[in-house]
């Protein structure tokens, strides 16, 4: 709501219908030929002038001073002429607008008492009659002014909850954009861990496996660097696919099951373990969300047990329940009695990775492991919406 032009009205219509209200009494005492004519024209030019310099001087204007004496050349007028009555009806806006809320009801009451007392003595006598005018002009003053008022301060009010509002919005936005960049850098940090970083380890290992074998078996070493050609042809293609944010290349084309089994040769060949693969239950299409995490969290189990567990075989499980999937990896290595605490120097984003993938599809994770029984890591996926 635009209170702009109201509170020009407020502003400027009184002033207006003051000075037509004044012209109409100087008027109709000289056309009417009433007595007094002279003074009463020189008192309404005299309360016009006073009554001008209210607007046309601000400064002036917003002084209690000016009104005071305005309100005495009207009352002086009164006194001349009962035509300058109706010239009560502009003064209680003026009284009403410049005036505090109980000040200015008192002078409109007074202003409304000393227009009927005036008309009263004008007249030689008094009725009911002769006080409505003043009164209902000044009834409908103070509803007209004190409603604006009111709603001048909804106005505002509303005006600073938008304000707030916008603030409020423009922080929201904030947050969510750097809750967005937090997650997607998280998303990535998880990524980079399951994809590239597994690959560069992998890629280590082969080329100390070869410089071990070098100089006494030649034959050996060229395997474990092909093996390592091999795995950064894969780590490129997956950087490539990443980069282009689609789906991983071992899944492109291909069932989730054929890529773990490819993971599954390709871990056995190049580190000299005995991977396999097992599928149970009657397979079923999967999201892609969830073929994806479940390929990340077998990459990156099978990445722990060839660098850390010293396993000699390692099994994958692919198990389909119907409402749920689930995948298993087993190895027979050194186990552990406690999960290692994360440590971003030498890797050890790998279980807080897994976790958060399985988590964030409302799935599962639980790690089984003693010191010399082994390790086994098990991811459990809900199925509740189908791809």
């Amino acid at each position: 709501m635009d209170t702009a032009p109201t509170a020009r009205a407020l502003s400027w219509g009184p002033h207006l219908l003051l000075q037509a209200l004044l012209l109409l009494t100087a008027g109709r005492a000289v056309v009417d030929g009433l007595p007094h004519v002279v003074p009463t024209v020189a008192a309404a030019v005299v309360c016009a002038g006073v009554c001008a310099a209210g607007p046309l001087v601000p400064r002036i204007g917003r002084s209690r001073g000016w009104l005071a004496l305005v309100g005495a050349c009207w009352l002086g007028l009164l006194v001349l002429s009962a035509d300058a009555v109706w010239v009560a009806f502009p003064l209680y806006f003026l009284q009403l607008h410049r005036l505090s809320r109980p000040v200015g009801a008192t002078a409109v009451a007074a202003t409304a008492f000393a227009a009927i007392a005036a008309f009263a003595a004008h007249s030689g006598s008094f009725g009911i009659a002769m006080a409505i005018g003043p009164v209902l002009g000044a009834v409908v003053a103070v509803a007209v002014v004190w409603g604006y008022q009111a709603l001048h301060r909804e106005n505002e009010r509303r005006r600073a909850l938008i304000g707030e509002l916008t603030a409020i919005r423009a922080d929201l936005a904030t947050a969510q954009h750097t809750a967005g960049v937090l997650a997607e850098r998280e998303r990535l940090a998880h990524e980079i861990h399951d994809t590239l970083a597994q690959g560069l380890s992998s890629i280590q290992l082969l080329l100390r496996a070869a410089q071990r074998a070098l100089p006494a078996n030649p034959d050996d070493a060229a395997g474990h660097v092909e093996h390592a050609r091999r795995t950064a042809a894969d780590n490129l293609a997956e950087a490539r696919r990443f980069v282009a944010a689609l789906t991983p290349p071992a899944l492109d084309g291909t069932t989730l099951a054929d890529a773990l089994e490819r993971l599954c040769v390709g871990t056995g060949t190049r580190h000299r373990i005995a991977t396999r693969l097992h599928v149970t239950g009657e397979p079923t299409p999967l999201p892609t969300t969830h073929e994806v995490a479940l390929l990340r969290i077998a990459q990156s189990a099978l990445s722990n047990t060839v660098r850390h567990a010293q396993a000699t075989t390692a099994d994958v499980t692919l198990g389909y329940g119907g409402d749920h999937v689930t995948l298993d990896v087993a190895d027979d290595g050194t186990g552990f009695d406690h999960l290692p605490a994360p440590d971003p120097r030498h890797g050890g984003f790998g279980l807080p990775s897994m976790h958060a993938r399985a988590t964030a599809l409302g799935g599962t994770l639980v790690i089984d492991s003693a010191p010399g029984h082994g390790t086994t890591l098990s991811a459990r996926l809900p199925l509740d919406d189908r791809p």
